[in-house]
């Protein structure tokens, strides 16, 4: 007989307490139910509605808005915790024009009757402008996929500009703080929330299972990140992603960091074949790419630099940071020197080559932040 599977719970981020509450880890392991679940509580409880935002308006329309909350109408064991929640009151929810709302079935109309107000709200980052000027009586705030392949420009801001929109100058509802939680799967180390938290390097060393809070200065702020831990092992599931060395399959079934694959060198080079190197600087690391030509063959190999860059007012450096120095520069993929144009001729040319597919993962987010694509 298979062992019972077992979902994400969230009491451990909310014994924090904290502002913000982030979770990441494997795919369809609750995150979202259990986010969701947790709004819908408050909101029955303390009357706080709930905020459920994503990033186009696309991810509302047509089923996607209205199949919502269908996992708390029946979860896999086909469990209505709506009705639970509700004593029996209503058993469904239904979505309007961007709105959810409880409703139960009326045998003598024969349809479903809802709540006469909304209990939560859709927002899209692509038109925070539009609801400005509103307010709302929100005090859950749900950001579902918060890590994304792709993001839109200036993500972060439009985020900010939604979440200031919710809470206007409030950081309490009905006697109850506000509270942003956000959900996503471990899809890269590099996401801008982290990034605009100030807690990127710690979040990439956290373990699976892991609760790390941050606080800022005097204030009353606290982040709480989770790296979610994966407990069910040998799901009946499972024999559809034995594929071993897929990293896709790591991330989906094991909650692994996703990481493309990118080309490993064949053969071997000596340091005299190195003939020029350069340095790029990502947030918390530092990459050398040797410029190689052995053979009649040119190639570059890019690996990581364990240690201080020794002529650093000379080398060929690019970094994210803007600096004064001559021998500093931002854009690889927009070069301006004639050195830079040989340096991007490889990339160009698919002549580049990886220690390891962690190196090739950090300078593909640099290549993106080059491209004005964030990371």
């Amino acid at each position: 007989m298979s062992e019972k599977v077992k979902f994400y719970n969230i009491s451990k981020l909310l014994k924090t307490n904290s502002r913000f509450m982030l979770c990441f880890g494997e795919r369809s392991n609750g995150k979202t139910f259990q986010a969701l679940l947790y709004g819908l509580e408050r909101y029955l409880k303390y009357g706080v509605k709930i905020a459920i935002i994503r990033r186009y308006r696309e991810d509302f329309k047509s089923k996607r808005g209205a199949n919502a909350w269908n996992n708390l109408i029946s979860d896999h064991n086909g469990h209505n915790h709506i009705k639970e929640l509700t004593k029996g009151k209503y058993e469904a929810v239904k979505y309007n024009a961007g709105q959810w709302y409880l409703a139960h079935w009326d045998t003598d109309l024969q349809r479903y009757v809802t709540e006469p107000e909304p209990f939560a709200y859709s927002f899209a980052l692509t038109e925070w402008e539009h609801d400005k000027g509103n307010s709302y009586p929100i005090g859950t705030i749900f950001l579902d996929e918060f890590m994304s392949s792709t993001y839109l420009p200036q993500e972060t801001v439009a985020f900010f500009q939604v979440l200031s929109t919710i809470v206007r100058s409030r950081a309490s509802i009905y006697g109850q703080p506000i509270q942003v939680i956000m959900a996503a799967n471990s899809i890269s180390r590099y996401c801008p929330y982290f990034e605009e938290f100030g807690i990127g390097e710690k979040v990439r060393s956290m373990q699976k299972g892991e609760i790390r809070i941050f606080k800022y200065g005097d204030s009353d702020l606290r982040v709480a990140v989770e790296y979610c831990d994966s407990p069910n092992i040998n799901k009946p599931s499972d024999v559809f992603f034995a594929f071993e060395n897929s990293k896709a399959v790591q991330m989906i079934t094991k909650g692994a960091w996703l990481l493309d694959l990118y080309p490993h060198l064949t053969r071997k080079f000596e340091d005299k074949d190195i003939v020029f190197s350069y340095f790029v600087i990502f947030h918390e690391n530092i990459l050398q790419a040797d410029i190689v030509i052995k053979d009649n063959e040119a190639f570059t190999f890019i690996h990581r630099k364990t240690t201080p860059i020794k002529y650093e007012d000379k080398d060929i450096i690019f970094t994210t940071d803007a600096d004064q120095r001559a021998n500093y520069f931002g854009r690889l993929t927009r070069p301006v020197t004639k050195a830079g144009k040989k340096i991007w001729y490889f990339f160009v040319n698919n002549k580049v080559f990886y220690s390891t597919n962690e190196i090739g993962d950090i300078m593909n987010h640099y290549i993106d932040w080059s491209n004005g694509i964030a990371s």
